[in-house]
């Protein structure tokens, strides 16, 4: 269990600790931390706040499944933002429970995970239910693009400047200049912010 919040960690392990067959292998007060007790301890299940010091929970999330690919995370928050939602499940995190859920709640998503099936906030769920329709309304999205314009708009979204671009593909910077302006006429955008939420939302990029 890692948490900043005293009161809040001791509070949950105490809650944990008393059901059958459950223990706390160990306790942390911010995210790097979490991340060494976790790889040091393999356990079944981590408990990660968002926001902690040093590494918040999204990093430690990514930095866990990637050595730890059978140990199941549940972020347990106070908030449920859309994008802070987006980016716990896309660092793998399989749970999200809000400090505001009741205590059974809690219990319910642990042993949910403990079976490695998905425990998901109402709020949660929401998110991810409107990524699931939006990604399929827009699954034909990059499909009006060329192989060579995907690669302009993952580069351009990526902070790369038009120069970058032209020396990276061997084109000259007027001819990512032309496939930039025609990307953008293709896609309806103005500006380079629409293009980078763009590429996120298609996994061209990682936010």
């Amino acid at each position: 269990m890692a948490d900043d919040h005293e009161v809040i960690r001791k509070g949950v392990c105490t809650l944990l600790a008393a059901h059958p067959g459950w223990s706390i292998c160990g306790e942390a007060s911010n995210g790097r931390e979490a991340v060494k007790l976790a790889l040091k301890l393999k356990p079944d299940i981590v408990i990660l706040d968002v926001e902690m010091p040093e590494v918040n929970g999204v990093e430690a999330t990514h930095e866990i499944k990637r050595a730890l690919p059978g140990t199941e995370v549940l972020i347990f928050t106070m908030h449920d933002e859309e994008y802070l939602v987006t980016e716990v499940l896309r660092a793998g995190a399989r749970g999200h429970v809000l400090k505001t859920d009741s205590a059974e709640e809690l219990i319910d998503a642990v042993e949910a995970l403990a079976k490695h099936l998905p425990a998901l906030s109402a709020r949660a769920s929401s998110v991810l239910l409107d990524h699931l329709l939006q990604a399929s309304a827009e699954s034909d999205e990059t499909s009006g693009l060329t192989r060579r314009e995907r690669q302009i708009v993952q580069m351009l979204a990526d902070g790369k400047a038009n120069k970058d671009v032209a020396s990276h593909l061997r084109i000259s910077v007027k001819t990512v200049e032309t496939h930039r302006a025609a990307i953008m006429r293709k896609l309806g955008f103005k500006s380079i912010t629409e293009l980078v939420r763009y590429a996120i939302r298609n996994r061209l990029i990682r936010p």
